[in-house]
């Protein structure tokens, strides 16, 4: 029994010390073109740019666990907004870009095939720091984001990703048009954002 007990023990400590010989850390810097809207607005995608840091913890040859900090500017450009003018009493339309400005956490699931194809996956939230909505729902949001990159033995990778979010983020009280009556405005507006751009990890001893 006591030598069963001491081979478990000493296979126990083997296979942790082989799985800490693997793991390494990188830190690292992203940034790129962000491309967003907010769901059933009829409404034109904002373009902007996001950036970030990283930590990418490689616990295998294959997956890696990388959580980030971003600052991304999303929202929706021409955004079409029926009202009755309180003066005249007549009905009008105005456009108006909405800025959604987020510091997001996420936790990126990362697997790479090949020479450097990667599929990542994870969930964020949004923490909202600012905006130029006149009424909303919701100041922050969760989000689910995956994409794919490709990651080149130099530390640059090329990356593009698709973030939905989860919360209804107008107000659609104010924020409604009746030409668009057919499709479910107002019901549950969700941030949609499309991230293309580079990322770099630094080599740590």
């Amino acid at each position: 029994m006591y030598k069963s007990k001491l081979a478990i023990a000493v296979f126990i400590f083997f296979a942790f010390a082989k799985v800490q010989a693997q793991v390494s850390f990188k830190p690292g810097l992203r940034g790129g073109l962000s491309l967003s809207t907010i769901s059933e607005m009829h409404a034109d995608y904002r373009p902007d740019f996001y950036i970030g840091g990283f930590g990418e913890i490689n616990l295998t040859k294959r997956y890696a666990l990388q959580p980030e900090i971003n600052y991304n500017r999303q929202g929706s450009n021409n955004v079409a907004r029926n009202y009755t003018d309180p003066i005249t009493g007549t009905e009008n339309v105005a456009h108006q870009d909405l800025k959604l400005d987020y510091l997001s956490f996420s936790i990126i699931n990362k697997f790479t095939f090949g020479p450097g194809f990667q599929i990542q996956f994870g969930p964020a939230l949004d923490v909202l720091v600012h905006d130029n909505l006149a009424l909303r729902k919701e100041n922050n949001d969760l989000a689910f984001v995956t994409g794919i990159g490709y990651h080149m033995p130099s530390g640059l990778a090329f990356e593009f990703r698709f973030k939905k979010g989860f919360f209804d983020v107008l107000d659609s009280d104010y924020y409604h048009n009746n030409t668009n009556s057919h499709y479910f405005f107002g019901d549950y507006n969700t941030n949609i954002n499309f991230q293309i751009g580079i990322s770099y990890s630094f080599e740590t001893k």
